[in-house]
């Protein structure tokens, strides 16, 4: 079977390698399979009808429009993990260039590099750069997924007291979490005892706002917050009134917005966070293998609008993917249409995620077009595709 894909971004090369020969790029994104995607905005765009996959080669999705790509049965992926790292490493640099006045200093060495006395005056003018190291500072980490882990063990070995809060933290996270991290379970005791708070959670109605005044009002004088996340995740008009009141020593934010742009005590980056060529490398990598594995195979693996679901490898004669909602009596229609056609089921793989819903038959003869069309016919299903 072929496939098109379109990158709606420039993606890393070394992901691209991964399709083989039944994989084709395509330039009119009306005849891809496939769309690959990075920070395009895809919330105005008519999704084209043979579109059956989306993923995102990285882990933010809000340039894309998951409600409407799940009710067209079009699976979003994501890459959740591969470019923790690249984010874990900037959080540092963050904080270090927040602790100690590395950019004042670098500015006053680049401003007097004419001077032949440079050196002799940098031991004068060196106070003024002075800072406070990291070391036995209280760390508040929200969020508990592949970054905040990485950067709570990180900062342990940065002689960092760890105060972790995440109510949803999975087993995997829990498994791979240094022991020696505080795990709290109200995110008040981060504002109240942490000198520093990074906050690593998605972006959702929930979470919108979610570091605001009240949340300021609780925090340590000379606290130094940052956010390497979202920027709609804080109210930043609140964070600036806490910078002039002296509440906020600094606000490290990754992205640049004509709220903070300039403003004193903000320290501002382009978005940089997964910005290496390792972390872009890992992202194509993963949204290839998600691609391909649901394309080949069915399986959903990384979805943000329909669940995770994996059957393995097809060994019977056919495989049928269903996107359908997620209410009741929809397996047994599947099971009536197949039953009246003659067709038997050897596996069945069904799962749920909200609304939506995803359902795998492993069939050991082959499905008909006039067959897909029954159940295309049924109630609740959006989308029927024939796998295998």
């Amino acid at each position: 079977m072929a496939y098109k894909y379109h990158c709606l971004n420039p993606i890393a090369k070394v992901g691209l390698d991964n399709f083989d020969a039944q994989y084709e790029k395509c330039e009119d994104v009306n005849e891809a399979d496939a769309i690959l995607v990075r920070s395009a905005v895809m919330h105005e765009m008519e999704l084209p009808a043979n579109l059956k996959a989306v993923a995102r080669a990285g882990a933010g999705v809000n340039n894309i429009p998951l409600d409407k790509c799940a009710e067209k049965g079009i699976v979003v992926f994501n890459t959740p993990g591969a470019n923790a790292n690249a984010v874990k490493e900037l959080v540092f640099a963050g904080m270090l260039i927040a602790a100690r006045d590395i950019v004042g200093g670098i500015e006053w060495a680049r401003s007097d590099a004419g001077d032949e006395n440079i050196a002799k005056a940098a031991e004068k003018e060196k106070k003024k750069f002075a800072g406070t190291e990291i070391a036995g500072k209280k760390l508040g980490i929200i969020g508990l997924g592949a970054i905040g882990v990485l950067v709570a063990n990180a900062a342990k070995h940065m002689g960092m007291e760890v105060y972790g809060y995440d109510p949803y933290v999975s087993v995997k996270a829990a498994w791979n979490l240094s022991r020696d991290v505080k795990h709290v379970t109200d995110v008040n005791d981060i504002y109240r005892e942490c000198d520093y708070i990074t906050i690593h959670v998605p972006l959702m109605d929930e979470t919108k706002g979610m570091i605001g005044k009240d949340a300021i009002a609780l925090m340590k004088e000379g606290v130094i917050l940052l956010n390497f996340a979202r920027d709609l995740l804080v109210d930043e008009a609140a964070v600036l009134e806490g910078i002039k009141a002296g509440k906020i020593r600094k606000y490290v934010s990754d992205f640049a917005n004509t709220t903070t742009a300039g403003q004193e005590g903000v320290i501002l980056l382009p978005h940089l966070g997964a910005s290496t060529e390792e972390a872009e490398d890992n992202c194509a990598v993963m949204a290839v293998e998600e691609v391909r594995e649901f394309l080949e195979n069915g399986n959903i693996r990384n979805s943000v609008n329909y669940p995770n679901a994996d059957a393995g490898v097809c060994q019977t004669v056919g495989r049928v993917a269903i996107c359908h909602k997620n209410v009741a009596n929809m397996i047994t229609q599947f099971t009536a249409v197949l039953g009246a056609e003659g067709i038997n089921i050897d596996n069945m793989l069904n799962k749920s995620k909200g609304e939506y819903a995803y359902t795998l038959l492993d069939v050991d003869s082959a499905v008909t077009e006039e067959t897909i069309k029954k159940l295309e016919n049924a109630e609740g299903v959006i989308r029927v595709r024939v796998v295998k």
